[in-house]
């Protein structure tokens, strides 16, 4: 397959009339300045696909379904009790639909790889399916059918709060033990062993989740792979942590593990500035999921200190409430111009652009994050490739950053044209190829849940 692009983002930056040579999935050759052979398929503006490193694939169906206000104010914690009430009977064949409709809006909207933060393991009682990576499996089914990259992330479980505190009801189908969860990583690797390139890495899925030598446990089953943790999303979060230890949740991790960059730290929303620096000294990644984040009056993240001080960060459309990687980055600049009243905080200097600022930060570190490396329009890289619609209103005038300001502060999911994944169309005219059968399944699956 070979592509012709009028522009092309390649590593240094934007080229005219590029040549994209993809041979086995991979981009074989990049050639610039050059005219379209006979057969090339031709598209005017080309981007590498963003990675997306954190997803509750199964939290799509509950969106908009926690927007009612309580009687006592409402949280992250009020959330998080409609969704062990959505959970409670969500079977394999549900999760699959799910996983399917936002894995399609995810490549809809220019993510082409996924890290999927999985901890719904078990039968509604609370008891291990047959097959303990059933639900495992109903993932990577959905990767498979989407044609999505997958870096699986099956999240270690075992307590209620700090200090080893005793699981809730709603957490039953969670819950495992050191022994019982080597099993089910085990059994998940090979669930998706035949899935390409993708990946299994371990989450504990906070300090609230694991003691400190459960913790240490399920990071050594990692092996080099990924390894993500829920970390300082709450303030009752951080003064809990306090309370049961006398340090915040970042500065006890820092204290106890051995972070570095195989590690993504989801959110870590309240940081100190010592934090914020252990974070950009250890090398690993911070996960930000600004939708999310807001959607739960999370709070805001220093990304501009963070920005300025080289952290690494990629972003993830977690509670999948909605699916767009511009709006992602769009809503991570504007809860920085809220907070300090100002323009432009995360371009990195001044003349540059912020969105392609934006967006190579998040194609490195989410890359980094998901255990891809490159994510780049480069030889040797997968061909993991996004056009937007040239011909849209909105992009006239528009060349070189201008167009990522113009797709990110202005556009959105709405001007993606075409998504290959592993040199394989996925979307075309903005729409997944399987679309259809997608949605049928999806609205089957919400009629019995709801029944």
């Amino acid at each position: 397959m070979a592509l012709w692009c009028e522009q092309a983002w390649l590593t240094d930056g934007w080229h005219s009339h590029v040549r994209l040579i993809v041979e086995n999935g991979r981009i074989s050759a990049v050639e610039t300045g050059v005219s379209a052979a006979h057969g090339d398929e031709r598209h005017a503006i080309v981007l590498p696909g963003l990675p997306n490193l954190h997803s509750h694939a199964f939290q799509r169906g509950m969106a908009g379904l926690a927007e009612r206000a309580g009687q006592g104010g409402d949280s992250f914690w009020t959330w998080r009790e409609a969704m062990y009430h959505f959970v409670d009977r969500l079977d394999p064949e549900g999760l699959h639909a799910i996983a399917a409709l936002a894995y399609a809006e995810m490549l809809e909207s220019g993510f082409t790889r996924v890290g999927e933060f999985h901890y719904l393991h078990h039968d509604v009682d609370g008891q291990r399916y047959d097959d303990v990576a059933v639900m495992a499996h109903a993932i990577a089914a959905a990767a498979a059918e989407t044609g999505i990259g997958l870096t699986m992330l099956p999240v270690f479980y075992a307590h209620s709060g700090f200090g080893g505190a005793a699981p809730k009801h709603g957490q039953r189908r969670f819950i495992n033990d050191v022994n019982g969860f080597l099993t089910l990583l085990e059994a998940t690797r090979e669930a998706i062993a035949g899935l390409y390139d993708a990946i299994v890495g371990v989450a504990p899925h906070s300090l609230r989740a694991a003691t400190a030598e459960e913790l240490a446990a399920i990071a050594a089953m990692a092996a080099g792979a990924p390894v993500h943790i829920h970390i300082a999303e709450q303030i009752p979060e951080v003064d809990a942590c306090v309370a049961w230890s006398g340090a915040r949740p970042l500065e006890w991790l820092f204290d106890h593990a051995d972070v570095g960059p195989d590690w993504c730290l989801v959110h870590a929303t309240h940081v100190t500035e010592s934090e914020r620096r252990a974070i950009v000294g250890s090398g690993a990644v911070v996960g930000l999921c600004p939708i999310t984040e807001a959607n739960l009056g999370d709070g805001l993240f220093p990304a501009r200190e963070f920005f300025a001080e080289s952290g690494r960060f990629g972003v993830g459309s977690d509670s999948n409430v909605e699916i767009d990687a511009a709006a992602e980055l769009r809503l991570l600049e504007y809860g920085q111009r809220l907070a300090h009243r100002g323009r432009n905080l995360l371009a990195g200097g001044a003349g540059q652009s912020t969105g392609a600022n934006l967006y190579r930060g998040a194609l490195a570190g989410g890359g980094q994050a998901l255990g891809r490396g490159s994510t780049s329009l480069a030889v040797g890289a997968a061909a993991d490739i996004v056009s937007l619609k040239a011909d849209d209103p909105f992009f006239a005038g528009r060349s070189g950053d201008a167009i990522l300001d113009s797709w990110i502060f202005g556009g959105g999911a709405r001007l993606v044209d075409c998504v290959w994944r592993h040199g394989i169309k996925q979307v075309e005219s903005g729409r997944h190829i399987a679309r259809d059968a997608i949605d049928t399944r999806y609205r089957a699956a919400m009629r019995s849940l709801f029944a």
